[in-house]
């Protein structure tokens, strides 16, 4: 006679997890053109007492170290110890982007727009479709962690879809990051096919892809606690220093000129409307222009690469308003030709902006 299945235990990668256990599984993807076996390492950290099931996960761009630095230390410094309930990590869904320090899989798609992914699609839709086989079905909380682009900055920031759903709205008061944003779904995302399935993830952001960035790091050890202390988890969390602050639009203002681009703001400030957050000169010396806010809010990404062309990212703008403005249905750029600074300022390589 075959024993009934312990309803206790969880099956993941063709093994039996009971309560109790802490377990390091592979899910085997794929092999490189060498023969390489291609697996995502997961571990599996479970309690002896009933609970949620939460997702900490990193890696999905190959290129984001932050979000794969944080679950590292939670793992090596044993902080993943449910009171009640699962937790299962994944430092690094997207193992080839990371072996080739590459946002994208080697095909060039991107994993977080190949969900709910194809066992016979592409290399990222197989990603896709591996985690949703056998990750998916487990969960119900999530937290994804990510890091700005190339050159590109991100304050410590939450991206969640807001007022929709009570719980999501909830972990996300829980983590208290320093900015949290209003963020829409997007077609083929973790997010949006979790959503469908009554999964709740939540988005970490902090500093640029390739770079770590320590007190972002920080910041979401400390948030996730929170979140986990909030679904009685762990005993105890930090207290954030500050509330969270929550904005409902976001926009990035975009270079209407190409040429070199010096920022006169840092991540974190507050601009007004009309405020000079930058400039963009031409490479000879001849012409330059400054860069008026179209709108007021909090500088939440910053573009660090000073070669610029024209409609490239510049600044994101957290904004605390409800209410379209024209700069979101306005062109990326406008065809203008190029005004000199009426008082141009000396250029000094030293120059460190000043704060607003």
């Amino acid at each position: 006679m075959t024993p009934a299945p312990n309803p206790a235990a969880i099956c993941l990668n063709g093994l039996t997890i009971l309560p109790g256990e802490r377990v390091l599984t592979r899910l085997v993807i794929s092999r490189l053109p060498s023969g390489t076996v291609i697996d995502i390492p997961v571990h599996v950290f479970r309690s002896t007492v009933p609970g949620p099931t939460v997702l900490l996960m990193a890696g999905m761009h190959g290129d984001e170290v932050n979000g794969i630095e944080i679950i590292r230390r939670l793992i090596r410094r044993d902080l993943l110890r449910p009171l009640r309930g699962t937790i299962i990590a994944i430092p690094i869904l997207n193992i080839y982007g990371f072996l080739n320090f590459s946002r994208d899989v080697p095909d060039g798609k991107d994993v977080n727009r190949s969900f709910p992914g194809n066992p016979r699609g592409s290399l990222a839709s197989r990603v896709a479709h591996r985690f949703m086989r056998e990750i998916m079905p487990l969960i119900d909380y999530g937290i994804d962690f990510h890091t700005g682009g190339a050159a590109r900055s991100n304050m410590p920031q939450i991206r969640c879809l807001l007022h929709e759903d009570p719980e999501t709205d909830a972990i996300a008061a829980a983590f208290a990051a320093p900015f949290t944003l209003h963020s829409a779904l997007r077609a083929g995302s973790l997010r949006e096919t979790a959503m469908q399935l009554g999964k709740r993830i939540i988005v970490y952001e902090t500093g640029e892809s390739l770079r770590l960035d320590e007190p972002g790091i920080d910041l979401a050890i400390a948030g996730t606690f929170r979140v986990l202390h909030y679904l009685g988890m762990v005993a105890d969390a930090s207290r954030p220093e500050h509330p969270a602050i929550v904005c409902l639009r976001h926009t990035w203002l975009r270079a209407k000129f190409a040429g070199l681009f010096r920022s006169h703001v840092r991540n974190g400030d507050y601009i007004e409307k009309g405020q000079i957050y930058g400039s963009v000169a031409d490479p000879y010396g001849e012409h330059a222009v400054r860069l008026e806010a179209p709108v007021a809010g909090y500088i939440i990404g910053l573009n660090h690469m000073p070669v610029v062309n024209q409609g490239d990212a510049l600044v994101h703008v957290g904004r605390l308003d409800a209410a379209p403005s024209r700069i979101d249905l306005a062109p990326p750029y406008e065809e203008k030709p190029m005004k000199p600074l009426e008082h141009e300022p000396e250029d000094h390589d030293d120059d460190e902006p000043e704060a607003p």
